[in-house]
């Protein structure tokens, strides 16, 4: 049996989570959703740099498996849900930087990976769309909002209205829109510079970026004290410090 999910670590880090059913248009069913939950927890157990999420095949993924679904009663199709919001949480939780690559279309659960993810960046192919209330389902309703907005993800949803990867970008949905003869260059310097920086700065900026847009502004301001004072009790800041503008002497 074919792995759902593909996994890759370089020697310096950098963990790759590659969706593996091309012959399914990379849907994700029940072994997916297992299987990207297991690479999420094994990029925290061996303290990954970063992780990058990919796809074999021209479609990031295309949606849910509802073949899968096909002969599932109610307690059976909510099991196979909660298994896939499993595994999102475990992405958006990781506590080191996260990439969506894109390449082709990313649908309904294809979406939610690439928005649990820190950034996305994609190819001129991409595509973004959440059509899951004219299937007749609920799903998708609460990261894609946060990230473009309600009313832009009210006429995804409501519509079936497929963002193009330049439409993408200018809803803040994709970070970065690179041509596929730059891509493998893109993805390795962005690589190389995250896997030289401090591991516990990132991991602290990243907590402070996620907890201060859910609080207040001073509700915020407290979470980045509570970092700054982490940061220089670790004392990791010296070594940096120590060696800033050394190689430009």
């Amino acid at each position: 049996m074919t792995e759902a999910v593909l996994w890759a670590k370089t020697e310096d880090g950098v963990v790759t989570l590659t969706l593996n059913r091309p012959e399914a248009r990379n849907a994700l069913n029940t072994a997916m959703a297992e299987a990207l939950l297991a690479g999420a927890r094994r990029a925290v157990a061996e303290e990954a740099k970063l992780v990058l999420v990919r796809a074999h095949g021209p479609v990031f993924c295309a949606g849910a498996d509802l073949k899968e679904r096909k002969g599932m009663d109610e307690d059976q199709v909510r099991a196979r849900r909660l298994k896939g919001f499993v595994a999102y949480e475990a992405l958006e939780r990781l506590p080191m930087p996260s990439i969506a690559v894109v390449e082709g279309a990313a649908v309904g659960s294809g979406g939610e990976i690439a928005a649990a993810c820190d950034f996305v960046i994609a190819t001129p192919a991409a595509s973004f769309r959440t059509p899951e209330a004219l299937w007749g389902t609920v799903g998708a309703t609460q990261r894609l909002p946060r990230i473009i907005g309600k009313r832009l993800a009210k006429d995804m949803m409501f519509t079936g209205r497929s963002l193009s990867a330049a439409e993408a970008v200018q809803a803040g949905l994709v970070s970065r829109l690179v041509e596929v003869d730059a891509l493998e260059e893109t993805l390795a310097e962005i690589a190389r510079v995250i896997a030289a920086a401090p591991a516990s700065a990132l991991r602290q900026a990243k907590r402070c970026i996620d907890e201060g847009v859910e609080r207040d502004p001073r509700g915020a301001l407290a979470t980045e004290l509570m970092a700054i004072e982490e940061n220089l009790a670790e004392g990791a800041w010296r070594r940096t410090m120590a060696g800033f503008g050394k190689a430009a002497e």
